[in-house]
């Protein structure tokens, strides 16, 4: 077997990286005023920056919260030196601790961005469906005691597909211009003990996914009606809808842009459930 060839990335270089992490350590993606607040940009940048010897800033595709994890997160920086794509992995999955990795780094083309060249984000919830708190992975699902009828949630679900005014799904602190996001799909399905809600669309607000959450498993337990989701929605009024749920099962799972970038593909993580 041939080993891989790895492209060397030039100083001036726009470089593409894909990171994944467990978010239970960590304030949320961006970096905080306060030192002692730790977060995942920053410890990226920090390992980055010591591979070029020079410093190094990044920018992500989604700004996860505080608690949110990652199985697919795209990030992007100008590289000021010139190091090989294995350089950039395995020198800065030395430098990171353990709860974020470096999958690979790729150089892009000048006019990319993990942000504004994107045309979709995808999410994963994932929903331990016991009566029993999980000794594994606790930090990595949320634990719902109340029996799930997950098949009602995903027919429910359905009344967010396409381009919506989603104010009763968005968190009093949201800084969006508008409440109008463009949902492509959202599929509920259950894997024995998992209750697994997948979605996708062009952008998030804050807190969206995990508001969702809250109200489909209100929905899947029978505290509400078939049609409240729908009523909820109509409403845009976030005081009627359910509480927001934890952001313990929520991941990050994968970043869509033009094929014009050819950036590699993905399985759908995380990887302890089906890749879709």
């Amino acid at each position: 077997m041939s080993l891989p060839e790895y492209a060397t990335i030039k100083p001036g270089d726009k470089v593409a990286v894909a990171i994944s992490y467990d978010g239970s350590a960590y304030h949320g993606w961006q970096s905080q005023l306060k030192p002692q607040v730790p977060t995942v940009q920053e410890g990226l940048e920090r390992a980055l920056s010591f591979v070029a010897n020079a410093p190094i800033k990044v920018h992500c595709a989604g700004r996860t919260d505080s608690g949110v994890h990652a199985s697919h997160q795209l990030v992007h920086f100008e590289s000021p030196v010139a190091r090989s794509e294995k350089a950039w992995v395995q020198g800065g999955n030395t430098q990171l601790p353990p709860g974020i990795a470096i999958h690979w780094a790729k150089p892009m083309a000048e006019d990319f961005h993990a942000r504004f060249s994107a045309t979709a984000r995808r999410y994963r919830y994932i929903i331990l469906n016991d009566t029993v708190r999980p000794a594994l992975l606790n930090n990595g699902v949320t634990c719902e005691s109340r029996p799930l009828d997950a098949e009602l949630m995903h027919s429910e679900a359905q009344c967010l597909l396409g381009e919506l005014d989603f104010s009763s799904f968005r968190a009093v602190a949201c800084q969006s211009n508008t409440p109008m996001r463009n949902v492509h799909f959202i599929k509920v399905c259950r894997q024995q003990q998992l209750v697994i809600i997948d979605i996708q669309a062009n952008a998030f607000l804050y807190h969206m996914v995990r508001n969702i959450a809250g109200a489909l498993m209100d929905v899947g337990a029978g505290k509400y009606p078939p049609g409240w989701l729908q009523s909820i929605l109509e409403a845009r009024d976030r005081t009627l809808s359910s509480a927001t749920a934890s952001p313990k099962g929520l991941y990050l799972v994968d970043v869509e842009y033009p094929q014009r970038f050819n950036l590699p593909k993905v399985a759908v993580g995380p990887y302890f459930i089906p890749a879709d």
